[in-house]
């Protein structure tokens, strides 16, 4: 049997990993002005009604509609004033009420005209357009009732949900804690920025990139640095960062070299699932499990495929450990601003982004340079399109592009 038809598709890879994620499971209890990324643990339920009474959507005048003229003006006392944070008193008939928005519309007005509808003499208002029954009132329960449930536990939160959470009142939310994750590197050619560079050897950038991308994704992270090229230094750092995290991930060491010896000793200290992908950029990654208790997965050192398969693979698979419910990104068919004649067997994610064609439409254009090492294609792309295995494109082909919007975080 050939490598190729021993390795995993990507879709069949994805799908490993997800079934070995486990959900954190331990919850704490945060102020809602840090809740930005976290996990939401359990369902949150109102106990209040949002807008608590009928309220006014706009600055202008609570009127009945009895009271006014449908073909023409009306000209109404000024009874009252209801800035917002106070409460009126009933409508009497034949007057109106000066109120101003948010501010809880009386008892017997049934609309809000606004004010430019209206011009003021003296003590009375004479309203120049007749508003329907309702009109400019924003009902009480109009956004949520009580008892309702507001959020579903799963959810990653945005400052959308954050305000959603403030405005049933409650100033602290339960949430899974913190995914830990141990982050190694391996490769004497490595060294980090601000040391000299010596002959043969290279910065780590994937460092940086692996360190925002988990950052990025509200974890906590123990930064182990650059392991040495030996199968004792590896298995040595495994060994003491599978007691303190939940998740270990490298970069570099787990292709097929002599020196590569990641693979070595994952499997000395526990066991390896999976081991290379057919895909393009990132086929050595690789997933296992250090002594029968902590996931592993083995991103590769070139810096474009450590990227690519940490959004493809490691993202997910984070999320679900989170407890996120919906870990598939949003992506988008469109039409090709490129042709790839390649055939290959091995499905492609390559680094594009949407320009403008002659029509007007977004078209997805491709980098020139697909190089594993070009890290400036991700910085120039907005997004990865995939191009599966043995297929083609033409321009004007349809392909599914997914944004790094949707790739990251």
């Amino acid at each position: 049997m050939s490598e190729l038809k021993k390795m995993l598709n990507a879709d069949e890879a994805l799908e490993l990993l997800l079934g070995h994620a486990r959900p954190i499971g331990e919850v704490e209890r945060i102020h809602t002005t840090h809740a930005l990324g976290r996990v939401l643990a359990q369902p949150l339920v109102s106990t209040v009604s949002v807008p608590p009474l009928d309220n006014s959507a706009m600055d202008g005048y609570a009127v009945a509609c009895a009271d006014l003229n449908p073909g023409g003006e009306t000209r109404l006392r000024v009874a009252q004033r209801i800035p917002a944070g106070s409460v009126g008193h009933a409508l009497e008939r034949g007057t109106a009420a000066r109120i101003f928005t948010g501010a809880p519309v009386p008892a017997g007005a049934d609309a809000v005209v606004m004010q430019e509808d209206c011009a003021v003499e003296g003590d009375e208002v004479i309203v120049r357009a007749t508003p329907k029954n309702g009109a400019n009132i924003r009902r009480t329960g109009e956004d949520i009732t009580v008892g309702q449930e507001i959020l579903p536990a799963g959810v990653k939160m945005r400052p959308q949900e954050m305000g959603l959470i403030a405005s049933i009142g409650l100033a602290d939310v339960p949430v899974y804690r913190k995914l830990r994750v141990a982050l190694f590197f391996t490769g004497d050619e490595i060294v980090m920025p601000g040391e000299p560079l010596q002959e043969g050897e290279i910065y780590n950038s994937n460092r940086y990139t692996l360190l925002g991308l988990l950052e990025g994704m509200g974890c906590r992270v123990a930064d182990f640095g650059i392991v040495p090229d030996s199968l004792e230094a590896t298995v040595e750092v495994l060994n003491q960062a599978w007691h303190e995290a939940d998740l270990i991930v490298t970069s570099g060491g787990v292709s097929v070299g002599e020196e590569d010896y990641v693979k070595a000793a994952v499997e000395r200290t526990g066991k390896l699932d999976m081991w290379k992908v057919a895909m393009k950029p990132g086929k050595p990654i690789a997933y296992g499990m250090v002594h029968d208790k902590t996931p592993f997965i083995g991103l590769p050192g070139n810096p474009v495929s450590a990227f690519a398969t940490f959004c493809l693979f490691v993202r997910p698979f984070i999320l679900r450990c989170q407890g996120v419910q919906n870990v598939t990104p949003r992506s988008y068919r469109l039409p090709a601003a490129f042709d790839w004649s390649k055939n290959g067997n091995r499905r492609e994610f390559v680094r594009a982004r949407l320009e403008p064609q002659a029509d007007g439409a977004p078209g997805v254009a491709i980098y020139p340079n697909q190089g594993s090492g070009v890290l400036t294609s991700a910085v120039w792309g907005e997004g990865l399109a995939e191009i599966r295995e043995g297929t083609t494109v033409a321009r004007g082909d349809a392909v599914k592009f997914t944004p790094f919007s949707e790739l990251l975080g």
